[in-house]
């Protein structure tokens, strides 16, 4: 089995590319989903975290504008924020490789792969990448986004030159969708054990 994990920075399409491995059959563990349920209406993980961030959490779950307005710009509280959510999403993770024993590739779809050390849990990491122009635009077209709020997401993200030089592939968005599915079809084929005998 190969563990491949997919990152790249907020606004990539790093989602898109996500679901085209899931067509290709591979299986996918998506972190952000994984975050977002955990955080749901009967999330285990919100009582956790209003007693943490008070008035952060309602009827929904977690209020993740209220939670991000109380942790983006207090790097403490960011960090109890993480020592809640990261060792539930890492049990999550644990179950999600033995419901699929025995698959020859496995997909993780970490946001902050580079950021949180998340490299070292895979075996090769693919990097979504577009021009910064694409990158913001698309960003700043999503309901309640703001540059100033891009600007701080941005702030806590590895540069995406970085993630690309220390990555394994690098698959473009900002090309047709026919190039983008392409280059995930060489990164699968790269890494599936018939190819590589």
């Amino acid at each position: 089995m190969i563990r491949l994990g997919l990152t790249g920075s907020i606004g990539m399409g790093k989602s898109t590319v996500a679901a085209m491995f899931a067509e290709a059959g591979v299986p996918v563990f998506d972190a952000d989903a994984t975050v977002h349920r955990l955080q749901g209406p009967t999330g285990r993980l919100v009582a956790e975290i209003e007693a943490a961030f008070p008035d952060t959490t309602g009827a929904e779950g977690v209020n993740r504008t209220a939670l991000a307005e109380a942790v983006l710009a207090d790097p403490a509280a960011l960090r109890r924020l993480e020592a809640i959510v990261h060792p539930a999403v890492a049990e999550e993770r644990a179950a999600f490789v033995r419901a699929h024993d025995g698959a020859p590739l496995l997909l993780f779809d970490v946001p902050l792969l580079y950021e949180t050390g998340g490299e070292s849990y895979v075996d090769k990491v693919a990097v979504v990448s577009a021009t910064p122009e694409v990158q913001r635009e698309r960003v700043l077209a999503r309901p309640g986004m703001t540059p100033a709020r891009l600007d701080a997401i941005l702030a806590r993200q590895l540069p995406d030159a970085e993630k690309r030089a220390r990555a394994d592939f690098v698959i473009p968005t900002d090309v047709p969708l026919a190039e983008t599915r392409a280059a995930v079809g060489r990164v699968i084929a790269c890494l599936s054990p018939c190819e590589r005998g």
